[in-house]
């Protein structure tokens, strides 16, 4: 039984891989200063939860096989040091998932955009056809217990490709550790500035990206994206297949997909998810998939957790819950709602809560990308601004970045739940874009009560 110890358990990837080995009969033990909800129940579930918060290099010994080390932790973690002194093997978690997969096929969807989307309709369409595969996901998808999947018998691993740092001390970027056959990539858009201050640094990761495919393998890409473009131009030395987005219908709030003569009807819609389509099937059809099994597993995908998640409605109004926060994934899920009900006023509320989001220097990125919303409004937390040690930034200053005079800007939690409970949608949308909490606020609770 192998042995191996987690170093900021808590994290959302960490305890997915740590529950993953406890399935897959590994001996885990893990530390955490503190461990959130859903982390906190899913490792008590799995008796993994630690039993006291913080660090405690005893727990450190010789017979471990591997330290596993989360982006939580400090460089000068107390554990983190005995495990060297001690020469243990110290991983980061996308190294580790490597180690367990270097003999499968290896299937990593990347981008700025749309990555958690793909990955999630993959997984799905081989669930529904009974595949035997691995995986790594982002959040959560319906149908799945965990967001990671370890076994001895799936011959094909599929990953989310993450361009953020892969550990404290291991500051590449996560997807350059997979070393993929089967790659794809969504589209480019700067993000992480805290890691990559100019554009030119970001760009160059998925350079390096495609670079890591294995010889013989396949990268895919969206050809409306002229860096992707120029990726490909300048030589991969794999096979270099662009895709566009997949023709579709609105009928009746449902999309529809004419293949062949045959209708399908979907539940997820947006010209976004019509290139994440396109890009699923690609990647399918590589893998083996047959495209009209594809279709029929794809009419019952209702997304990823908080991708376009429809958290209440009926014919008149709803309400629209999307971790969309980076500026292009912010203008394609304003536009996509909007496309996808016109009759309907659409009201659109966007936290800025990320290190890029809330820099003055990044904020003009995200100019007229509310333009589609009949009503935009803009929350910020002042607290969460200077835990992250950035300089102030005021209603004004996002007002003109975004270039809207008008724009409402709230930056006073009391505030924004005050303004959401006298909100009333008849005949109007409400789409709630955010990676953070709303100042604390519980959106779902509030959800149903919005709806006439």
């Amino acid at each position: 039984m192998k042995r191996v110890h987690f170093i900021a358990i808590g994290g959302s990837a960490m305890h997915n891989l740590a529950i993953a080995l406890h399935k897959k009969g590994f001996h885990v033990t893990g530390s955490d200063d503190e461990v959130f909800e859903p982390s906190y129940s899913r490792l008590q579930k799995h008796r993994l939860l630690p039993e006291a918060n913080g660090w405690h290099p005893e727990k450190i010994t010789g017979d471990i096989d591997a330290v596993i080390l989360g982006m939580h932790a400090r460089p000068d973690n107390p554990e983190l040091q005995k495990a060297r002194e001690l020469g243990l093997k110290i991983y980061s978690y996308p190294e580790y998932l490597y180690e367990q997969t270097k003999n499968k096929t290896r299937v990593v969807i990347a981008g700025s955009h749309g990555k958690t989307t793909i990955t999630s309709m993959l997984l799905h369409v081989y669930k529904t056809l009974g595949r035997q595969f691995d995986f790594m996901v982002g959040a959560q998808v319906k149908g799945f217990d965990t967001m990671v999947r370890l076994s001895d018998d799936a011959g094909i691993a599929v990953f989310e490709g993450d361009e953020y740092l892969s550990s404290p001390i291991d500051r590449r970027p996560k997807f350059l550790w997979y070393h993929p056959h089967i790659a794809l990539i969504t589209g480019i858009a700067w993000d992480h500035i805290n890691v990559f201050p100019t554009i030119e640094a970001y760009n160059h990761q998925f350079e390096l990206f495609a670079q890591t495919i294995q010889p013989g393998g396949t990268l895919f890409y969206y050809s409306g994206d002229p860096v992707l473009s120029g990726i490909a131009d300048r030589g991969v030395s794999v096979r270099a297949v662009p895709y566009t987005e997949i023709r579709a219908a609105t009928k009746d709030g449902q999309t529809v997909v004419n293949v062949n003569g045959r209708k399908f009807f979907l539940k997820i819609f947006g010209k976004h998810n019509l290139q994440n389509l396109s890009g699923a099937l690609h990647v399918a059809k590589e893998t083996g998939i047959d495209e009209k099994d594809f279709w029929e597993a794809m009419q019952s995908f209702e997304g990823a957790s908080r991708r376009l998640q429809l958290l209440a409605g009926n014919e008149d109004s709803r309400v629209f819950y999307d971790f969309a926060h980076a500026p292009s994934k912010v203008r394609a899920t304003v536009s996509a709602v909007k496309e996808q009900f016109p009759g309907k006023r659409l009201i659109a509320l966007l936290e800025l809560h990320t290190f890029s989001s809330l820099n003055r220097e990044f904020l003009p990125q995200y100019k007229n990308s509310l333009h589609s919303a009949d009503e935009a409004i803009v929350f910020f937390n002042p607290r969460v601004v200077a835990h992250k040690k950035l300089p102030e930034i005021t209603p004004c200053d996002v007002r003109k970045a975004f270039g809207n005079s008008s724009l409402r800007v709230i930056n006073d939690p009391a505030e924004l739940k005050d303004f959401l409970s006298r909100l009333k949608l008849s005949g109007s949308n409400l789409l709630i874009m955010t990676s953070g909490n709303l100042g604390g606020l519980d959106i779902s609770s509030y959800a149903n009560s919005l709806i006439i």
